[in-house]
């Protein structure tokens, strides 16, 4: 989609084709809801603002969306098929799909949620680092990371939806 059919079309094939970012509705509707755009940056200058800060309440319910680090999104929605696009660089090395499973089982245990990271664009070693890096945060520093990640992952999403104009 290119921003001048994202700026017509109707609120509800907008929202619509915004969800798979982050289902989030206040998110949704502040980004929809400010249409016309004039440029692709304008746009994602908005849903930027908008998801700053995302609520601890919205992160929850975004997460229960997310698969763990590693695991294939099941499914044939948008969010499943952007999900296992981002992942995609983890490749299938038993090594690393061994050590994301360890990583995965100690942060839940830890923090009670799924480890969330933008994943596009960084390497298996990196994203493990992260891993040990935030285990060692306070669970009201890593709240505030889940949410920053999450804040990311959605703005990447959002561009990558949109064709240039």
């Amino acid at each position: 989609m290119d921003l001048m059919h994202f700026n017509s079309t109707t609120a509800d094939q907008a929202a619509a084709a915004v969800r798979p970012c982050v289902d989030i509705t206040r998110w949704v509707d502040a980004v929809v809801g400010s249409r016309p755009y004039r440029s692709v940056d304008e746009l994602l200058a908005t849903a930027t603002s908008a998801a700053a800060p995302f609520e601890p309440h919205e992160v929850d319910a975004a997460l229960a969306h997310h698969p763990r680090l590693g695991e294939r999104a099941a499914g044939n929605s948008a969010e499943a098929h952007l999900s296992r696009g981002e992942q995609s660089g983890l490749g299938t090395d038993d090594g690393i799909t061994e050590r994301l499973a360890a990583a995965n089982a100690a942060y839940e245990a830890r923090f009670h949620r799924v480890f969330l990271i933008r994943a596009a664009g960084r390497t298996p070693e990196e994203i493990l680092a992260e891993i040990d890096r935030r285990m060692q945060n306070s669970p009201g520093r890593e709240a505030a990371e889940v949410a920053a990640q999450l804040r990311e992952i959605a703005v990447l999403r959002l561009r990558g939806m949109l064709s240039p104009t």
